[in-house]
């Protein structure tokens, strides 16, 4: 039996039982397990997905960003046992496939800094699953240092959120204001009438007018507009009190599930988008936006736009708006 393995055992002997120990066991070999909750009665039926390596863009440190490092994840998922019902029915048990899909969705939605972060998801897109009872996730990185650096979670279903998910999708209207129309007197109506008829609401501007800052390194350039957009969102928010600059997805669900009106800050989600760099040029990028947010439909005011869209456009006038 491995050494770390004995040692787990001792420590759950005492009285102090903490999660780490049933950590341990839970990635430590079958016969690890056994001992150590023989008085405990019947061990949970589990699957297990190990040493399952990926690479990916992840990192805190600016010097991470662009950098491609292997992960490795082992899994272990506790599940309902199918017990007088057990047959050899795919359809009735958790696939194996289900822990490696997680991983990738859970890589898929966006850029992460965090492992803990990484792993939180994972373990929320598995305890989706029916059968799934309990999930021990390790995540390690491989390519930082001598050994490999990682954190371990156990997660476990705390009711039946996480079997049926959210109810209901929250689909906004997605609204690109040119520059013209943050200057127009006839703004606060148009935004009376887009609140009133459009159910959640999220506001996307461009780039201010007048010259710009132009440097030649090409992410440079990149990050210098983004923040130059952010500065005519925040022009936009002191404007009008019912805006508010939002730049993360958990801020916009938010805002949406509460009638609040969002300037998209893009910085965050452009940045770390693991599904293609988005297009260049103000209202094709903030097309690209109205279709990751799942958007019912993009309106384009006081703009011209060369765009294609995922979601249904249309282009109106900020008069034809406030009218």
């Amino acid at each position: 039996m491995p050494r770390d393995a004995v040692s787990s055992i001792g420590a759950l002997t005492q009285p102090d039982m903490i999660m780490t120990d049933e950590t341990a066991i839970a990635f430590a070999h079958p016969e690890a397990r056994a001992a150590a909750t023989a008085e405990g009665g019947r061990l949970p039926d589990r699957i297990s997905l190990r040493e399952h390596v990926v690479s990916v863009d992840i990192g805190a440190f600016q010097a991470e960003r662009g950098q491609r490092q292997r992960l490795r994840f082992d899994i272990v998922v506790e599940v309902a046992g199918a017990g007088a019902e057990a047959s050899d029915d795919v359809d009735r048990i958790l696939s194996y496939d289900r822990l490696t899909e997680a991983v990738a969705a859970a890589l898929a939605e966006e850029r992460l800094n965090l492992l803990e972060t990484l792993a939180e998801r994972v373990a929320g897109l598995i305890l989706r699953e029916p059968q799934a009872l309990r999930v021990f996730v390790r995540i390690e990185k491989l390519d930082r240092g001598p050994g490999a650096l990682g954190v371990e979670i156990a997660r476990e279903r705390v009711g039946k959120e996480e079997e049926t998910g959210p109810e209901g999708v929250l689909r906004p209207v997605v609204a690109f204001l040119g520059n013209a129309a943050l200057s127009d007197r006839r703004l606060p109506a148009a935004l009376d009438r887009l609140a009133q008829e459009a159910g959640p609401l999220i506001l996307c501007v461009g780039l201010p007018g007048g010259p710009r800052v132009e440097v030649g390194n090409p992410a440079a350039q990149r990050r210098i507009d983004l923040l130059a957009i952010e500065q005519n969102a925040w022009r936009l928010a002191a404007q009008d009190r019912r805006c508010i600059v939002t730049g993360t997805r958990t801020e916009l669900d938010w805002a949406m599930k509460h009638g609040q009106i969002s300037v998209w800050a893009p910085s965050k989600i452009v940045l770390d988008a693991v599904d293609g760099k988005p297009p260049a040029g103000d209202v094709a990028m903030a097309a690209w936006f109205a279709a990751r947010m799942g958007a019912a439909e993009m309106i384009v005011i006081a703009a011209e736009a060369v765009a294609t869209s995922a979601v249904p456009l249309r282009w109106v006038t900020l008069a034809e708006i406030a009218a």
